[in-house]
């Protein structure tokens, strides 16, 4: 009982109707966690037994071969099973979220406004007082099916792509590491050693002195700064239009001007 008024709030609160829990939040969340969530558990599971295997060749055999052996990429028992598993889960969400919506909608619309039922809907679990902007914005208009499957069809589209290209382009981080390691090895091996090499103190110090100055200021403050600035631009970008969508009312701040003016 709590669990259904948890989930009437939810609802009420950050959805329009049933319909957006049912056939986009919910399939939405099982093909990320299918696929996206399994690679992070992937990835807590090579930390945490030292494992070599490699996940890129893990997650696209996935797709390719997802009934072929795993062998020296095999992280824990039952692998192969549940990769099958969430794979079929995964292309289940897919039809999930891009048949049901437009289909439901195209009959709510047909019993409200065309059978003039009133009330709660004896066949739907949608109450009225909860039906979609859509309908709320047309009552008067005719119904439009294939305007409304082809706007839920792009939206289904983006989110797959989204969700994989947007996850994807997280590696940048794993290239900016590289990089930092590899300007870490050639100032220490070019710099520091070349000028350690020499029995001159001059030389040794003056070999110190730059390799302090590349140490503090490229891989500390530059590499610093250019690390942040990718991940906020990948928590604004990648990460945050999966949740926020600019579509609901414009803010307007209080002001005794506008008051004044109004009153005019």
């Amino acid at each position: 009982m709590n669990l259904g008024i948890i989930l009437s709030y939810f609802n009420a609160r950050f959805f329009n109707s049933s319909l957006d829990i049912k056939y986009q939040f919910v399939p939405q969340v099982i093909f990320l966690n299918s696929l996206f969530g399994y690679l992070s558990l992937l990835i807590v599971v090579k930390w945490c037994t030292g494992s070599q295997a490699d996940l890129y060749h893990v997650m696209i055999y996935m797709f390719l071969s997802p009934f072929e052996s795993l062998g020296e990429n095999r992280l824990f028992w039952g692998q192969s099973v549940l990769q099958v598993i969430l794979l079929l889960l995964a292309l289940v969400a897919v039809p999930w979220m891009l048949f049901p919506k437009p289909f439901i909608l195209k009959r709510l619309h047909t019993e409200r406004f065309q059978g003039g039922s009133y009330g709660r809907l004896g066949t739907s679990e949608v109450d009225i007082y909860e039906e979609p902007d859509y309908a709320r914005q047309h009552h008067h208009e005719e119904f439009n099916f294939s305007e409304v499957f082809v706007h839920q069809m792009i939206h289904s589209i983006e989110f797959v792509l989204g969700a994989v290209s947007n996850t994807a382009s997280y590696l940048r981080l794993w290239a900016l590491s590289l990089a930092h390691s590899e300007l870490s090895t050639v100032f220490y091996e070019k710099v520091l050693l070349l000028a350690w090499g020499y029995d001159n103190l001059i030389i040794r110090l003056l070999g110190l002195g730059v390799f302090a100055f590349a140490t503090t200021f490229i891989l500390l403050m530059m590499e610093t700064l250019s690390a942040f600035l990718h991940a906020l631009r990948l928590h604004w970008v990648e990460f945050q239009n999966k949740f926020y969508h600019g579509d609901g009312y414009k803010f307007n701040p209080f002001s005794f001007a506008s008051l004044a003016d109004e009153e005019d």
